[in-house]
């Protein structure tokens, strides 16, 4: 169950990327400019401001998220976007931090180039830190006892989830796209006693959260901490340096002249 208060911990270092990708879509005027994995909305409103006269379309597939959404005045949908169609007039199709959930998001990039009119633009950012260390110590820690079982269905995802960024360039050239593909490491400072564990547990942790109950999950947590302390030290300072991969696609349909 997402919590966007909890997501919400971090929007300061979270909302950098939003504005790197939004920098790359060049267009004055769209008509329709749609957000995929709106989330609690916080994003969202900047897209009104910065296109005041296009019409808003934004969807989420959490209730939680839908909810704080229409409580900033987005008018959010519930749903998935695996089953979104665009508009006739859609010219932006945006998705900040949400299509790594979706293990055929290529697919459906091709799908709405081929969906969309010439001239409209798809941008999508998608963390990809899955080797991280982070990661890496929560699937090392889920693999032991008392974890082992009650998540042994649980498929914690890997470096693959996200792939190289010129997989992507490739896929929408060939679908006709101009395409500007790149990735980034962003160098976070994070405060706070457990400051990793605190980000990743508003995001990454939420699957593992749904398999534990209350006493084991609060187990898992305690054990976390000091393999997350031992892979990102603190500071003397008291911040700690916590890089985060991001890959970002930006296409325009229609090859440029």
């Amino acid at each position: 169950m997402w919590d966007p208060d909890g997501y919400l911990q971090f929007a300061e270092q979270r909302v950098h990327p939003f504005y790197e990708l939004l920098s790359r879509i060049f267009v004055e005027w769209p008509r329709r400019v749609v957000d995929l994995g709106c989330g609690p909305g916080n994003l969202t409103a900047q897209l009104a401001r910065r296109w005041p006269g296009a019409v808003i379309e934004a969807l989420d597939s959490s209730p939680q998220m839908v909810a704080a959404a229409r409580e900033r005045g987005v008018d959010a949908t519930l749903g998935d976007l695996r089953n979104w169609r665009p508009r006739s007039d859609t010219d932006v199709v945006l998705s900040n931090a949400a299509m790594q959930w979706v293990p055929e998001h290529a697919e459906l990039l091709v799908r709405w180039a081929g969906q969309l009119a010439d001239g409209a633009w798809i941008g999508v950012q998608m963390p990809g830190a899955f080797d991280a260390p982070s990661h890496a110590a929560v699937r090392a820690l889920a693999r032991r006892q008392p974890y082992a079982k009650p998540l042994r269905d649980l498929v914690l995802r890997e470096g693959t989830v996200v792939d190289a960024p010129v997989r992507y360039a490739e896929l929408l050239l060939d679908a006709g796209c101009s395409a500007d593909v790149w990735e980034t490491t962003y160098l976070h400072q994070l405060t706070g006693e457990h400051p990793v564990l605190d980000w990743i547990s508003g995001t990454a942790l939420l699957p593992v959260r749904e398999h534990l109950d209350d006493p084991t999950w609060q187990r898992f947590r305690q054990e976390l901490i000091p393999l997350l302390a031992g892979a990102y030290p603190a500071r003397p300072d008291g911040t700690t340096l916590f890089p985060f991969r991001r890959v970002f696609v930006v296409a325009k349909v229609g090859k440029s002249s």
